[in-house]
């Protein structure tokens, strides 16, 4: 009889141990998903920049881009890789966007500007690169979720707290404004 509790308990204890073990490295792999997906939207952000910086180049002949506007692209293109905080990695989204509008807005008014071949392929660029930064925030966004899930409910929550899982994943947020991507659909 005592045999048969010491198995009993073994057994349990190997369950235990097994579960613990399983909810640790499911946190450990959901911080790591997360990371390596908000370095692809920091790559993806660095594609966006190099695209404008090249439309730039592209329209400037039509418009009068300020030496500012091209400083601000190289700057945040030398930064957006560095960048591990949400709201950094915002800011450039933001900023980068407010550039890709101007842009779209000088193509706009020119009509050689949109049946120039080169803004054509560059704009089908901008558009592919939009969509992967889409796909990468969302991809993200479920990531950050399932990990905030698994640090307030029963039993991952004591798992987390045991091992300084603590609820503090941000989701990537944008404002109504920019939360769309741009429409690239004018030619």
């Amino acid at each position: 009889m005592l045999e048969i509790l010491a198995l009993l308990a073994f057994i349990g204890g190997a369950i235990l141990l097994g579960m613990l073990v399983s909810i640790y490295n499911r946190f450990q792999q959901l911080r790591n998903a997360a990371e390596a997906t908000l370095g692809q939207i920091r790559v993806a952000l660095k594609k966006r920049l190099d695209m404008i910086g090249e439309l730039v180049e592209a329209v400037k002949s039509y418009a009068k881009f300020e030496r500012e506007t091209l400083e601000r692209i190289t700057e945040m293109r030398s930064k957006v890789l560095k960048v591990s905080d949400i709201g950094d990695v915002e800011k450039i989204d933001r900023e980068s966007r407010r550039i890709l509008g101007n842009i779209l807005v000088t193509v706009e008014s020119y009509p050689d500007l949109k049946t120039s071949e080169t803004v054509k392929k560059l704009m089908d660029a901008v558009k592919e690169v939009e969509e992967e930064i889409a796909r990468h925030r969302y991809t993200f966004n479920n990531i950050v979720q399932e990990y905030n899930t698994r640090t307030s409910t029963f039993p991952s929550n004591i798992v987390a707290s045991f091992f300084g899982f603590r609820r503090k994943l941000e989701y990537l947020r944008f404002e109504e404004r920019v939360e769309r991507r741009p429409d690239l659909g004018w030619y």
